[in-house]
């Protein structure tokens, strides 16, 4: 096997699973290892990832601080859909995968790698979002996923192999965590071990780490304004801010509040169902925002051609097709409809809840002339017999046909 993979990229945490997938890439396939941690503001240091690389004998080490273009190129193109997969989740794990695998596959060309690894498990979505990430922007590559090849079925395999090859193993990695997290600007979901049980209600104190229980959230509501420019935020309560600083400022607003927490079971893409703990609480924010902008801005028929396409597009992203033609067909449309999507969303902010209060637009379609139920002078109610009369005809002809 070591003359199939001379070098290869890894994704790379730091954490146990891909310390001992780096060691294990050396040892079965003979290969050079390439470290690539990304930032993606899952609120961890990482200068540790890259001392512990070099630790183990790693010559070419990758640490980049991605968040801007994670929110500005992925979450607000996304958020422009209006995203929610099975009607509830904002998609935070699903969205970051492309961005991993487009500079994973930069590297390799940049290294001259022919390989590239991922520690995502044979169970889950993340192996086929990061592979079809891979495979659209480089179809030769070659792939490993070590969770599907190699021996180390368990966690206590693991550990002996990590202590084995004296590849440190944190002391609560002994213990067995409660629960595993993934963790970015967006999003932070725990999922498994005590959390498998869909009956069993979780410990939110034990769970939360980005926002408060609505219980515990301020007994005072908070009002703030978001301003958009083409279907993204660019402002806080009047503050221009960068896309990650914006999202960053909306994680602290909801978190304090108790926005966003969502308990789901979902369906994944190779088939089974899984229980999650999610908190989104900027993008719940945000989500409720956007929609109350698109209310005024957005004509009718786009909107609900928008909501048409909502499904299909968070199903392509949740399945790992970002970079399918069909997504970029449909975020062409999207995007064109956002084009007037301008203008400031007034929301009040209180245990749990994302009340919207105000909205306005250069752009509104909203005509107060029009819609008041005072006397008017440009709508003539009567037009609305003949409209009422021609949508009817089909129902009186076949109401006629069931009467004879």
């Amino acid at each position: 096997m070591s003359g199939d993979v001379k070098k290869v990229v890894l994704a790379y945490s730091g954490g146990l699973d891909t310390s001992v997938i780096l060691r294990w890439l050396q040892d079965h396939y003979g290969a050079e290892v390439v470290t690539f941690t990304a930032d993606l503001g899952q609120g961890e240091e990482l200068e540790p990832a890259r001392k512990k690389a070099e630790m183990l004998g790693i010559k070419d080490i990758y640490v980049e601080d991605l968040r801007e273009e994670f929110v500005r190129d992925y979450v607000f193109p996304m958020f422009r859909a209006n995203a929610l997969y099975e009607g509830t989740y904002l998609l935070g794990t699903s969205v970051a995968r492309p961005l991993i695998a487009k500079r994973q596959i930069e590297i390799a060309k940049e290294t001259g790698a022919d390989a590239v690894a991922h520690g995502a498990t044979g169970k889950g979505n993340d192996q086929v979002r990061f592979e079809l990430g891979y495979y659209a922007l480089k179809p030769d590559i070659k792939i490993i996923a070590p969770w599907r090849e190699w021996d180390l079925t368990s966690r206590t395999k693991l550990i002996e192999y990590a202590e084995k090859h004296q590849i440190p193993v944190p002391k609560d990695k002994h213990g067995e965590p409660p629960f595993s997290q993934d963790a970015n600007l967006l999003h932070i979901s725990s999922e498994g071990k005590m959390l498998e049980d869909p009956w069993e209600a979780p410990d939110m104190d034990l769970v939360l780490s980005r926002m408060v229980s609505p219980e515990k959230a301020p007994d005072k509501a908070e009002e703030i304004t978001i301003d958009f420019e083409k279907g993204d935020p660019t402002a806080i309560n009047g503050e221009k801010l960068s896309p990650a600083a914006l999202l960053t400022r909306l994680n602290e607003l909801g978190g304090k509040h108790g926005i966003g927490c969502i308990d789901i079971v979902e369906n994944r893409f190779i088939g089974m169902k899984s229980r999650g703990v999610y908190e989104t609480p900027g993008g719940t924010v945000l989500f409720h925002a956007r929609r109350a902008m698109e209310s005024i801005t957005l004509d009718r028929g786009a909107m609900h051609l928008k909501d048409e396409l909502m499904p299909r597009y968070a199903e392509l992203l949740y399945n790992g097709f970002w970079f399918s033609p069909e997504r970029e067909m449909m975020q062409a449309a999207i995007d064109k409809g956002s084009e007037l999507v301008s203008g400031s969303v007034r929301l009040k902010l209180y245990k749990g809840n994302c009340i919207i209060t105000g909205r306005k637009s250069p752009n509104s379609l909203y005509d107060a002339d029009i819609v008041t139920f005072e006397e008017d002078t440009v709508y003539d109610q009567r037009d609305a017999e003949g409209f009422i009369k021609l949508n009817a005809l089909r129902l009186r002809l076949r109401g006629r046909l069931q009467g004879r």
